[in-house]
């Protein structure tokens, strides 16, 4: 049976989890410097540790009411394309990990683009978390876009 672990965090109250091998890192909020002419959902570039890191809201990516930053978000870390990109939650609470039959395919109601990048719903007891595949989540055109920064 195989199990993958998954870092769990929270937008508007839903879990969502990601392959723990695509995290690079999680850190504290910082405030993003804002960049002209980039995306409405691009919030900016931090300085970590010396790399210029695109910072993108996941909650104005999927167009979800986009509340007030606190001292619980967080920023999960990973990489597309050789690029350092950080993708900004409310809460980053765990990992946690899953048994294959814990995961179902997403399902058919899901459809057009936004497929591409839920790659299951998993089931932990009572409760369902949609696991993402971060990499996915911007077109070839804003993966190009972010590229360019």
């Amino acid at each position: 049976m195989a199990e993958k672990q998954y870092v769990i965090f929270k937008l508007c109250g839903e879990e969502y989890g990601v392959e723990i091998d695509h995290v690079q890192e999680i850190t504290e909020y910082k405030n993003p410097t804002k960049v002209p002419n980039v995306p409405n959902f691009v919030e900016g570039i931090i300085n970590l540790r010396g790399n210029i890191t695109p910072i993108i809201s996941l909650k104005k990516r999927f167009s979800l009411d986009d509340e007030e930053i606190n001292e619980n978000n967080r920023i999960i870390i990973i990489h597309i394309k050789n690029k350092q990109i950080g993708f900004i939650v409310d809460d980053a609470s765990q990992v946690l990990t899953m048994k294959e039959e814990q995961i179902e395919n997403p399902p058919e109601i899901i459809a057009g683009i936004d497929r591409q990048y839920i790659t299951g719903i998993g089931k932990v007891e009572e409760k369902i978390i949609i696991l993402l595949d971060l990499e996915k989540i911007l077109t070839e055109k804003e993966k190009q876009e972010i590229q360019n920064m």
